[in-house]
């Protein structure tokens, strides 16, 4: 927060390998701060591994996940192919299929489809069915969502204009799988459900266009748990001399990495420094009296006598740092960028699936992460927050959790909002009383160090989507949906519903 100040603080490495580095990390910087391209990691070995044919057990890759106390996680990218119709997958003539035939393939945890052009729209349908690795048993087919670009920075930034963004679906959890099968079908007027919500006919929708080009599918392995920083990744089983060679130079690639990813993940936590010690893994809950104590210190010198009489600040809830959860600092671009406030949160979904276990929602998180910067290009994860059915809430996007970042989650309205992601898929189902719970907990708190009514409206300029224009001043709840600043079914019908008990509760917990 700009009206927080500096801070400057002496780093050392969390894994016991001390560096001595002074770091000077405005707290809200209006301009953006040290950038790069991604730093590379050792999934380029992993991924240039060959999948095991159709039919072919990946004998190599079990008994390798076996003997691993961890891993670091991968991603298998898969160029679609033509699909013969017939009568299962009935189709136009004139309506293009793509997919993939059932295959083995190396362990992954959520799949997703991407393709070249992010302004294109997949208008149709997309299916998959996988292969349970601990069973061998074949799920039925399920839907992933299309997504459409409503989840993505915004127009003229420079994580929009890097080159490497990508059209892509909504990822889908599917557990810990080793085999998969893929068709995608264009379908005219496949954009009715969203459409119609927004008070659209179906009749005056256009036939759904030919499928994007460069269609692949992205299967993602989150890694079993997160490793310490230093820890190398391990190859074993290479023979001959070319292996031996070749394990000789992968190691001195690899210390360059890990150094590269020690200073990153460093970087990471040391924007929370102001809340807890370094390579915390989480930021505990504070009490009503301990947070006013603490938003005054952080707003020192900026308050209004009545202000500091009655702050309006929720109590911090509990937070799991990204080191908490196990994120590979290495993957995301370097430095962090800002906005100048936070006037509102856009809550959303992440549509991908509600089949998880409450245990399991860092390897979700990790998945979603990687998915957002490797197979769709952005800099790092989309939302600021993620908040699992358990009401447990995760730190997202790398830059401090009480500072205005620059998140990727609502296209038009990045600026001067943050993005508040519930794990899982809420058009039909409910989501837990714990999860909207935990939104009203951390609204409450957030906004209130910006001195913010959660049940107040507010005004956001748009930077352009399919539903307000650039340049608009549209007037919003300062806790939105995501549906309310682009045309998109996000958060789903039964979240969408309980916003107005999260505004509620958040004025509560503020005092209000």
């Amino acid at each position: 927060m700009s009206k927080i100040g500096s801070m400057r603080g002496f780093l050392a490495s969390s894994i016991g390998v001390t560096c001595a580095a002074a770091l000077a990390l405005p707290l809200t910087p209006p301009a953006v701060a040290a950038t790069a391209r991604p730093v590379p990691t050792t999934e380029a070995a992993t991924a240039a591994r060959p999948a095991p044919h159709a039919g072919t057990p990946d004998t190599t890759m079990t008994s390798r996940r076996a003997a691993e106390p961890y891993a670091l996680g991968s991603t298998q990218s898969l160029p679609l192919e033509p699909l013969t119709r017939n009568r299962a997958t009935p189709t136009g003539p004139d309506t293009p299929e793509q997919g993939l035939t059932r295959r083995s393939v190396r362990h992954f945890s959520l799949v997703g489809v991407v393709w070249d052009n992010p302004a294109a729209e997949l208008h149709g349908r997309v299916q998959v069915r996988t292969r349970a690795a601990g069973t061998g048993t074949w799920s039925g087919w399920q839907d992933v969502e299309a997504h459409n670009g409503d989840h993505a920075a915004d127009p003229d930034t420079p994580e929009r204009a890097s080159g490497r963004v990508r059209g892509a679906t909504a990822p889908l959890w599917v557990g810990d799988s080793d085999g998969v099968e893929l068709r995608v079908r264009s379908e005219p007027g496949s954009a009715q459900a969203d459409s119609a919500h927004h008070g659209t006919h179906a009749r005056n929708l256009p036939a759904a266009p030919p499928l994007p080009s460069g269609l692949r599918l992205e299967l993602v392995d989150p890694g079993d748990d997160a490793p310490p920083p230093d820890a190398p990744e391990d190859d074993s089983g290479a023979t001959g001399l070319a292996e031996e060679i070749a394990a000789a130079d992968e190691t001195s690639v690899a210390e360059e990495i890990t150094a590269a990813t020690e200073a990153a993940a460093t970087e990471a936590s040391a924007v929370n420094t102001d809340l807890v010690p370094l390579g915390a893994t989480e930021i505990p809950a504070l009490n009503r009296a301990e947070t006013e104590q603490e938003f005054f210190t952080l707003n020192a010198g900026e308050l209004t006598e009545q202000q500091r009489v009655r702050p309006f600040v929720g109590p911090r809830p509990r937070i799991v740092t990204r080191r908490g959860w196990g994120a590979n600092e290495g993957l995301r671009e370097r430095g962090f960028r800002y906005t100048k406030k936070v006037k509102a949160a856009f809550v959303h979904h992440t549509a991908s699936g509600n089949n998880y276990r409450c245990s399991q929602s860092p390897s979700v998180i990790r998945s979603i992460y990687r998915y957002h910067v490797r197979s769709m290009g952005w800099r790092d994860v989309g939302y600021n927050f993620l908040i699992d059915k358990c009401g447990k809430i995760y730190e997202g996007r790398a830059g401090g959790v009480a500072r205005p970042v620059l998140g990727a989650h609502t296209l038009g309205f990045n600026s001067n909002s943050m993005g508040i992601a519930v794990l899982g898929s809420y058009g039909a189902k409910k989501p837990s009383s714990a999860a909207v719970k935990a939104i009203a907990r951390l609204t409450a708190w957030k906004l209130g160090l910006y001195r913010v009514n959660p049940r107040g409206k507010t005004y956001l300029k748009s930077a352009g989507s399919n539903l307000h224009r650039k340049g608009k001043k549209v007037r919003l709840n300062v806790i939105s949906g995501h549906r309310d600043g682009f045309q998109t079914s996000c958060p789903g019908r039964k979240l969408y519903g309980k916003l107005g008990s999260a505004r509620s509760k958040a004025a509560r917990y503020q005092g209000r």
